[in-house]
């Protein structure tokens, strides 16, 4: 049976400010594991618990049928007793170390074995050649590439990254994505990676776990998650731009009626009447020049153009139809569809790309803010 990655603990900062975490991983189809939300909500601190560099005050972590924290009984491993990786924002290379001194770095084998070991892992990360040049005579893409190697020579049962793509520039994160993801995929290890950007977690993530406030609202699949938030904060952390007060007035044969400001939204659902939070992503709303008739499968609204807000290729589109609605068109939509402030527009949205939150009769959508690290 694979190693499995059980944890559940409570790291308390002040009586008021802790983060809790409930979680379990393992090796297969579904290894990588992301750790979700914005700067303060608790992410790094989860994974320097997972890591043995800080110490929750309540709860265990167990690895397979080794117990690497437990608060009842005083066990708490070091970070060199778990077997386990770990890659901070930074790398932590040392400076005065060629590559393969770094990669070698902590490696239990003599040093002939230790050097055919390093070349060969240095030659999995495509880091064949190099191994005698020093950090500062690598790339930021190439650093990250010997932080990992330098993880994976100690075959570790466990790997965490704490936001592993945050030093590189812009140009090369993207490909450095695609990299890193073969790069999971290729060992068979239960990974955890702490980001807060949505691009990352969407490529690198097999499940991700959304922290808002100091504790985990929602884990699941990556696509459930994103389209599925599980309440009004986790929407507002994935970025569901359109989060709606509303009211279910009426349920029947799998499609709910939402009243929502002056008008209405129909939604592929059964739901109870009452109060919930109406979520619509930007991308899955459409702009026409006028109505297309009675489309039984789509929400139509008719609205005037209030805002344009240029995002490189796209443009974001903000439209009073009754309430406010953001949708994301490209530059040549918006130019064939003549929209400008002011312009009247068609807003079509499909039944089932509507996402209902149940609602308190106190709450109203919410940033999530900084608390913790």
């Amino acid at each position: 049976m694979a190693d499995r990655l059980v944890a559940s603990f409570v790291r308390r900062y002040t009586p008021t400010v802790s983060v809790r975490a409930d979680l379990e991983l393992e090796s297969g189809e579904s290894r990588v594991l992301v750790l979700f939300g914005p700067s303060g909500s608790g992410k790094t601190t989860i994974l320097r618990c997972l890591a043995g560099l800080d110490r929750p005050q309540e709860g265990f972590i167990r690895f397979g049928a080794e117990i690497w924290f437990d608060a009842a009984t005083g066990v708490n491993r070091s970070p060199q007793a778990r077997r386990l990786a770990y890659v901070a924002q930074d790398y932590g290379l040392f400076p005065h170390l060629t590559v393969e001194e770094n990669v070698r770095f902590g490696m239990d084998a003599n040093r002939s074995a230790a050097t055919a070991r390093v070349a060969s892992i240095l030659e999995r990360v495509h880091l064949a050649g190099m191994a005698g040049r020093l950090p500062a005579q690598l790339s930021g893409g190439e650093r990250q590439r010997v932080a990992l190697a330098r993880a994976l020579a100690r075959d570790p049962a466990l790997v965490l990254l704490d936001e592993p793509l945050a030093a590189l520039d812009l140009p090369l994160r993207d490909p450095m994505r695609q990299e890193l993801r073969q790069f999971l995929r290729s060992i068979d290890v239960p990974s955890v990676i702490v980001t807060h950007d949505r691009v990352d977690a969407l490529t690198l993530g097999d499940r991700m776990a959304v922290l808002s406030g100091g504790f985990i609202r929602q884990v699941g699949s990556i696509p459930e998650v994103f389209s599925r938030p599980a309440d009004v904060a986790v929407a507002a952390s994935v970025g569901v731009e359109n989060v709606v007060a509303g009211t279910v007035v009426e349920s029947a044969a799998g499609l709910a009626t939402v009243r929502v400001g002056d008008g209405s939204i129909r939604v592929a659902a059964d739901v109870e009447s009452g109060p919930v939070f109406v979520c619509i992503r930007a991308e899955d709303v459409i702009l026409e020049r006028s109505q297309h008739g009675d489309v039984s499968a789509r929400n139509q609204w008719t609205g005037r153009v209030v805002a344009l807000q240029s995002e490189g290729s796209v443009v974001r589109v903000t439209v009073d139809c009754g309430f406010v609605l953001t949708a994301l068109i490209t530059r040549p939509s918006l130019d064939e569809l003549q929209v400008a402030p002011g312009s009247t527009v068609t807003a079509l949205v499909k039944a089932t790309a509507v996402h209902l939150v149940q609602r308190g009769p106190a709450q109203e959508p919410t940033t999530p803010t900084d608390r913790i690290s």
